[in-house]
């Protein structure tokens, strides 16, 4: 049996989880009998830790209180930490840098050696590139988290991709980073659909709604929806497009906010993207490396046709460079007849 002092801090750790623990299963955690928890708690409850009991089914949760209780982290959850920390003091979020540079220090002082060790190494042989374009408020981060816990409606401006400002009243779901943006998944409810909002671009409005009953998920795969929501879904043009590669290469490649890819075998895979732009979209595809054949829009088929006619005619329209040209043509054919990009309508 732990005794007294490390048992209250094993308790408290415990409480610390999302859940309500019943007094039976924390006294099996603890190896004690259910009226020792019940001793423990008020313990805790002396010191000033607010141990909530959960009416009619003998649970336990810790509440928010007056005073931060102590974190008890493992190994493995102190290292997560500490890259977390380090990772937020050059992040997407405007304001942290210091504050997140502050807290590790704080952590660095009470590490082991033996975790130190690990967190120093790791930070020794990374390099982290600065990141571009526009951050968010970490302010606007936790109403917008507070609303998606408590389930609460939310009013909020928000500036449309044609710089427009519209008002906005959802029923927030969750929040979903990518790396570079943070998102807002949430049910609209003036246009009665699930919609994604960019959180960069949203300023809400202060103090929020109603509670509302939950919806189900648009998607099981929260991720896999937003990719979808953010590179084809808002735009003119939507494409589908066969690489001839396999889904992992083309993955290397294409950002998940730029387009989706469903692998079809070990050698080929579909691409969904879109743009407002037939220019874009050809001149980014045929960036990749790789064969491809579109099968929609058939506009970008008509496009990259007239577009290829003219890029043709830039090359050749000189004597010399048109013989060079027509021997190189003749050479790719004789050796690798499969190589040239295949343009096909649907």
């Amino acid at each position: 049996m732990l005794e007294t002092s490390a048992r209250l801090l094993r308790l408290l750790s415990l409480l610390q989880t999302p859940r309500d623990w019943t007094g039976a299963d924390l006294a099996q955690r603890l190896e004690v009998d259910v009226r020792t928890v019940r001793r423990d708690i008020q313990k805790l409850r002396d010191l000033g830790y607010p141990v909530h009991a959960t009416p009619g089914a003998a649970g336990y949760r810790l509440g928010a209180g007056t005073k931060l209780p102590p974190l008890l982290l493992d190994d493995e959850e102190a290292v997560a930490v500490a890259i977390g920390l380090r990772t937020a003091a050059s992040g997407t979020v405007t304001g942290i840098e210091e504050t997140s540079l502050r807290a590790l220090a704080k952590l660095e002082q009470v590490l082991p050696s033996r975790v130190r060790h690990r967190v120093n190494l790791l930070h020794s042989v990374t390099v982290t590139v600065p990141t571009t374009g526009p951050t968010v408020d970490p302010d606007v981060l936790t109403v917008l988290a507070a609303a998606c816990r408590e389930q609460q409606r939310l009013r909020f401006d928000y500036q449309r991709h044609d710089g427009a400002n519209s008002l906005r009243d959802t029923e927030p779901h969750r929040l979903v980073h990518t790396g570079r943006r943070w998102y807002l998944v949430g049910w609209d409810t003036d246009r009665r659909d699930w919609r994604t909002y960019r959180v960069d671009r949203i300023r809400p409005r202060i103090p929020t709604g109603p509670r509302f009953t939950p919806r189900p998920a648009p998607d099981v795969d929260l991720a896999d929806y937003l990719t979808r929501g953010v590179s084809t879904a808002p735009y003119r043009y939507q494409a589908r497009i066969t690489l001839h590669a396999p889904a992992e290469a083309a993955a290397e490649r294409i950002p998940p906010t730029v387009g989706v890819i469903e692998a079809v075998d070990p050698h080929t895979c579909l691409l969904h993207t879109g743009s407002n732009s037939l220019d874009e979209i050809a001149i980014y595809v045929t960036s990749f490396g790789f064969r491809f054949q579109i099968h929609q829009p058939p506009e970008l088929v008509t496009h990259i046709r007239h577009l290829t006619a003219r890029l043709a005619e830039a090359v050749t329209n000189d004597p010399v460079r048109d013989d060079e040209f027509r021997r190189d043509r003749a050479t790719e054919t004789e050796t690798a007849p499969n190589l040239d990009h295949v343009v096909r309508p649907p």
